[in-house]
């Protein structure tokens, strides 16, 4: 078995492949083992999202209810006020959030929104909190500027694998997503990367997904595992919901593959069973968004959280674990 490690011997897709396919409760087992071997298995972090400019993007992802394709109902907005993110960000830290991630509906950062954007990253991380953004594409100037505003995390999925990729995005190529990690990379951020599963593609696709990632030459310290929720009006509207035990196979994978990243459980939780999601804890997710939003979509409010994470033993992580 390859050396799991980013930089270290490549994963081919056949020997992801075997592991995916492997009897469930074997690559359970493995999973939950690599993960003891890095991470408090009964610690998650807790991160909250705030959406500061929604909607109105060019891009036409077809999962994606901010684009400005699709009748989505969304209504555009301007970037937030620096005010009122900070406010934002210290309900969260009083609430126990140790990470804030920012979000912005563009194809790319606008150099008018710079100043703006590095007051924020500034101000969040003067609260004594984690700090991410996505913004859409980077390129390595912007990356240097946020990284010297005080930015921890990056974060730039990939979504899906690079054969299914033009069947949910055309107006942004997958080397394009490459490019933007990279610079992300030589700035000295730590990427946040990972994808969306249920998006009509093949195991197989979520197999090359995490290979590309666990190829990489850093791991990214960040692996969001999300879970489509359709959104009408978008093309993918009618997604077929993927199977839960193949969301917790992909969990699985991505611990294995990646044992020191924070393999994060994001959109779709509303529509998981607490059964379902403690699996996901055991095959090695350990870091979850609280509050009842993710940017536009729902997500369980925090006494649903509290309860859920109070009945399995598991606490949150202090900033220091992060």
């Amino acid at each position: 078995m390859p050396t799991p490690a980013g930089g270290g011997t490549r994963w081919t897709l056949e020997e992801a492949q075997a592991l995916y396919d492997a009897p469930f409760n074997d690559l359970l087992f493995q999973a939950h083992v690599v993960h003891r071997e890095s991470f408090d298995p009964n610690r998650v972090q807790l991160s909250r999202l705030l959406s500061v400019k929604t909607g109105g993007c060019p891009e036409d992802c077809g999962y994606c209810s901010q684009s400005a394709r699709y009748p989505s109902g969304l209504k555009a907005s301007k970037l937030m006020d620096v005010e009122r993110v900070v406010s934002e960000a210290r309900k969260a830290r009083e609430a126990g959030a140790t990470r804030y991630c920012m979000g912005a509906a563009w194809r790319s950062p606008r150099a008018r929104d710079m100043e703006a954007l590095v007051a924020m990253v500034e101000a969040v991380k003067a609260l004594g909190m984690e700090t991410c953004m996505t913004l859409g594409m980077l390129d390595l100037d912007q990356a240097c500027r946020l990284k010297a505003a005080g930015l921890d995390y990056y974060n730039h999925n990939i979504d899906t694998s690079e054969r299914y990729y033009g069947e949910i995005i055309t107006t942004r190529g997958f080397a394009d997503r490459l490019e933007t990690l990279g610079n992300v990379r030589a700035s000295g951020i730590k990427v946040c990367c990972g994808g969306i599963v249920g998006l009509g593609e093949q195991a197989i696709d979520r197999v090359d997904m995490l290979v590309t990632l666990a190829n990489l030459p850093e791991h990214p310290e960040s692996v969001p595992i999300n879970m489509l929720i359709p959104i009408e009006g978008t093309p993918l509207s009618q997604a077929e919901p993927i199977e839960p035990i193949e969301f917790v196979r992909t969990i699985a994978l991505a611990r294995i593959l990646m044992p020191k990243s924070h393999v994060r459980l994001s959109a779709g939780r509303t529509a998981m069973s607490d059964e379902m999601q403690a699996l996901c804890f055991f095959a090695g997710a350990n870091s979850i968004f609280v509050g009842d939003t993710l940017l536009t979509a729902s997500n369980p409010d925090e006494d649903k959280d509290r309860i859920l994470l109070g009945r399995l033993g598991i606490k949150p992580m202090e900033l220091s674990e992060g």
